[in-house]
């Protein structure tokens, strides 16, 4: 598929003038990380990339050290988020630096966005169809995001990435890229509320009650 090169030529080419345009809030954000508390300014976590193949991502650190393994839901008033990272959080600062993740080719611009090795389930556990999800490499932003972003549960983010695959094209990467600026900009679903997955197993047995609550885009 052609697209998929030229894809990939846009997210390196972005990427590159991305870091660029963006230095002096990447380097801002460095700083007043390293200020208010210890640790590294980079947090960085396995998670399941193309071909369900494991990768480190990259993130501003947005929380004190070891937060995740208090869990991995945040919630309102969470105290793990240092004063910073509330900010960066609210702005997606914290994801800029996936922007080498993207020139390194673990990443795109635009895909499903990359799951941990164990959450919402491990990669053995997904069925033969969602596992097609991995199939294109994951993105900052995807269809999935802009449809609800944190409070969709895990089985409905992964039927909306498995439609993305189905139907990639430039005209959606395009739709997709100009609602996630718009839900950025208004800080629309970045918080998570609650709980958003349960066993895949447990899923599989209610499909036919799932089946019929599925949102229509």
């Amino acid at each position: 598929m052609i697209y998929k090169f030229i894809k990939r030529l846009l997210d390196v080419i972005l990427s590159v003038i991305g870091l660029i345009i963006l230095s002096p809030i990447l380097l801002i954000t460095a700083i007043a990380i390293k200020l208010e508390s210890k640790g590294p300014v980079i947090f960085q976590q396995d998670r399941l990339g193309l071909n369900g193949q494991v990768f480190k991502i990259y993130k501003f650190r947005s929380m004190c050290v070891g937060a995740e393994k208090e869990g991995v839901y945040e919630t309102k008033g969470d105290m793990r988020v240092t004063k910073v990272g509330r900010i960066i959080r609210k702005t997606s600062i914290d994801e800029l630096p996936q922007f080498v993740n993207i020139i390194k080719g673990d990443m795109s611009i635009i895909g499903p966005r990359p799951t941990l090795t164990y959450h919402p389930w491990p990669l053995e556990e997904y069925t033969h169809e969602q596992r097609k999800r991995f199939n294109v490499r994951p993105g900052v932003t995807g269809w999935a995001q802009i449809n609800g972003r944190k409070d969709v549960p895990w089985d409905k983010r992964i039927e909306y990435d498995m439609w993305y695959v189905d139907n990639l094209s430039f005209e959606l990467d395009f739709k997709i890229f100009f609602k996630t600026v718009i839900k950025v900009l208004t800080m629309q679903d970045n918080i998570n509320v609650g709980k958003t997955a349960v066993n895949n197993t447990a899923l599989s047995t209610t499909k036919s009650e799932t089946a019929a609550t599925i949102i229509k885009d």
